[in-house]
């Protein structure tokens, strides 16, 4: 039960994401202009793929020109759809990956705006634009082959009668959630000084919120043009979900003690009962190490303890 209210928590932080767009639709103008710009791209590449699927399915099935026509057609026409899939499947859990580093100034932007409407922003681990787009381009590289070493078996699986129509969708919207969640949290992580690696075990270490969050976007993602629309809200939720949920308490380079995980409207008094010699009334040139009361300038001649 607790995992699967953790599951709805991640869709929780999405629709959290919705409403901060909402209250700052400038903001979603400005997080929709990288995001057109891929879309673009991609509609392009998925044209192009279902204009000549059938093409490629007949010079990847020549095993079956000696079939009757009825039966290559089927085939042809199976495998075609097959490979449309795949490719719309492949656009979908990497077109964040792609939006994300065309617009990386961007979403860098507004994941700090984000966060700075609920406080201070980490500071301390930021770097130039090129090694900051060149970084994401490895990162998202390395993240795509993970995603393919689960998904090409699933896509020879989903072949399989009865399997492939029923276990193998679910488990493929899970593993492509999970990347998507993987690719969207990496701004607000990396602004806490996360490495790929620690980013990766720490979303394992909280793998239902990060399912939840992700698998309603994978979902999302596949309607046409949702993508585009919801690619800011879904920025905003990652960073709230960072965080409220993934590191709350993530030390933070530089600045005061807000910076250190300490509730910046804490009052930073002294706390005179924890340290009495902090007094400033204290007169440490009698002796600094001495009980506070030892520094009281007191006239021999009245003191009647003397």
């Amino acid at each position: 039960m607790g995992h699967f209210r953790s599951f709805l928590d991640g869709i929780g932080f999405f629709f959290q994401g919705v409403r901060w767009v909402a209250r700052y639709p400038r903001w979603w103008l400005f997080g929709l202009i990288p995001a057109l710009i891929a879309f673009a791209l991609y509609a392009a590449a998925l044209y192009l793929l279902g204009t000549n699927a059938l093409e490629i399915a007949a010079w990847g099935t020549p095993f079956a020109d000696g079939w009757s026509e009825s039966a290559r057609t089927a085939l042809r026409a199976v495998v075609g759809l097959a490979l449309f899939g795949a490719g719309l499947v492949l656009s979908v859990v990497t077109f964040t990956a792609v939006t994300l580093i065309v617009g990386d100034p961007f979403y860098e932007k507004l994941s700090e705006k984000v966060e700075g409407t609920y406080g201070e922003v980490p500071t301390g681990h930021e770097l130039p634009l090129w090694k900051s787009v060149l970084r994401s381009v490895r990162d998202s590289l390395i993240t795509l082959g993970w995603l393919l070493l689960f998904t090409v078996p699933l896509f020879f699986l989903g072949f399989v009668p009865v399997i492939g129509q029923t276990v193998v969708p679910v488990l493929g919207a899970l593993v492509s959630g999970f990347f998507l969640t993987v690719e969207l949290t990496t701004l607000g992580l990396e602004r806490r000084g996360m490495a790929r690696k620690r980013r990766f075990g720490l979303l394992r270490g909280n793998k239902a919120p990060a399912l939840g969050f992700g698998v309603l976007l994978f979902l999302l993602f596949l309607i046409p043009f949702v993508a585009v629309i919801a690619m800011p809200a879904a920025v905003a939720g990652a960073a709230i979900m960072v965080r409220n949920r993934l590191a709350p308490t993530a030390p933070r380079v530089g600045g005061d003690a807000g910076n250190r995980g300490v509730d910046p409207r804490v009052d930073r008094s002294v706390d005179r009962s924890v340290n009495p010699g902090a007094d400033r009334g204290v007169d440490r040139s009698v002796n600094p190490g001495a009980d506070p009361g030892a520094g009281r300038r007191v006239d021999p001649r009245t003191d009647r303890g003397a």
